[in-house]
């Protein structure tokens, strides 16, 4: 059954960054905005088996599928890779999410995070793609296909060796779009010449472009006064032929009234506002940042407990905004009390899982000269 790209909402509701309130789901914000995402027309919700520890799955359940019709809304989700340990697994996990999830089908199902090396490898051995395959022909799941985090040149032999792919979820965005690590702008190219759907994650880059330094911020709201700049993120993505569906990672009910009003009356990027993009990009390539997306892989598996991506975004702010003496504050009264950068033991479980491929270790080195002294 081939995806109706006219059926698919352009802003999909992603829940791996979900509101929380004493350390767990805040349940009740979480049903207040699918209920704002609903009433709006859109109904693509992305989870997988780790966000959130596995609870997302569960707030999926609670949120959207014991109160929503299930013909009223797409469920996506994703097998990870590194919690396969036999062919077993496959359907252990796979059964699992359809208990915590509530239902009896899925109707995009993605292998997570496909990349060179351990995850790729991991797929094929356990022949990942094939049982999928036969998931789908028992009705289990709708359509099926990956995230990518891999190299170009990877993506090309995925897809010549699996034509039965139906669409591949990618890292793309505006600052993304040269960048030699995340390549963007080749991985779309590659999709657009085989006509594959793709779905979009990181548009704003873990909430990056939503907070680009002042010099941006100037220039957009001179060219569209009161649009926010994470409009202005997704408006770019959009404006990108072959994009089915944009994910959004929305963790309040005001990020979700923004997004929700810029895909309401959406309006492509015009030529001189496609202009503005490049500027804003020049200015934000002048200024080195540490390139994390907040996905929280690192965390969950790290030893010492260190906050990897709080830590990074403190020496962003340092780099970006000059922001030293806050950020020391900001770092010496809410991080390390827990672990500080300098308990790192190198082991490089971070590394392992990380999806933009960071030198997390060197970089906790930098993090703890620059905080713990």
């Amino acid at each position: 059954m081939a995806i109706d790209l006219s059926r698919m909402p352009k802003l999909g509701f992603g829940l791996m960054r979900l509101p929380q309130k004493e350390g767990e789901i805040d349940l009740e914000t979480v049903c207040n905005m699918a209920d704002k995402y609903m009433a709006a027309g859109l109904n693509y919700f992305d989870t997988a088996y780790v966000y959130h520890g596995g609870y997302s799955e569960v707030a999926a359940r609670k949120a959207i599928v014991e109160r929503y019709p299930r013909d009223s809304f797409y469920l996506a989700t994703k097998l990870p890779a590194w919690c396969l340990k036999s062919f077993e697994d496959r359907d252990r996990i796979f059964d699992e999410q359809r208990e915590r999830a509530g239902v009896e089908y899925f109707d995009f199902y993605l292998l997570h995070s496909v990349e060179d090396g351990g995850n790729h490898e991991t797929y094929e051995k356990y022949d990942c793609f094939n049982w999928a395959v036969e998931k789908k022909k028992e009705g289990k799941i709708r359509h099926f296909g990956f995230s990518y985090h891999g190299t170009p040149a990877l993506l090309e032999q995925v897809l010549d060796k699996h034509p039965e792919i139906e669409f591949v979820q990618i890292q793309l965005n505006y600052i993304d779009w040269d960048n030699p690590v995340v390549a963007s702008g080749r991985l779309h190219e590659i999709m657009s010449s085989r006509g594959i759907p793709m779905i979009i994650m990181e548009p704003v880059k873990g909430g990056t472009l939503a907070t680009p330094p002042p010099e941006v911020l100037e220039l957009f709201e001179g060219a569209r006064p009161g649009a926010s700049a994470a409009s202005w993120a997704l408006r770019f993505v959009a404006s990108q032929p072959g994009v089915m569906t944009i994910l959004s990672g929305m963790s309040t009910e005001e990020q979700m009234a923004d997004n929700v009003n810029t895909f309401t009356n959406f309006e492509p990027l015009s030529d001189e506002e496609q202009g503005i993009i490049e500027k804003a990009r020049e200015i934000m390539h002048g200024k080195p940042t540490i390139g994390c997306t907040a996905c929280r892989y690192c965390t969950d598996g790290c030893p010492q407990g260190i906050k990897i991506p709080d830590i990074f975004s403190l020496i962003n702010a340092m780099r970006i905004y000059n922001e030293g003496w806050r950020a020391k504050n900001w770092y010496n009264s809410q991080l390390a009390p827990s672990a500080r950068a300098s308990d790192c033991i190198g082991c490089g479980q971070c590394e392992g899982v990380c999806p933009q491929h960071l030198p997390i270790i060197e970089l906790l080195k930098e993090a703890s000269a620059q905080f713990d002294n």
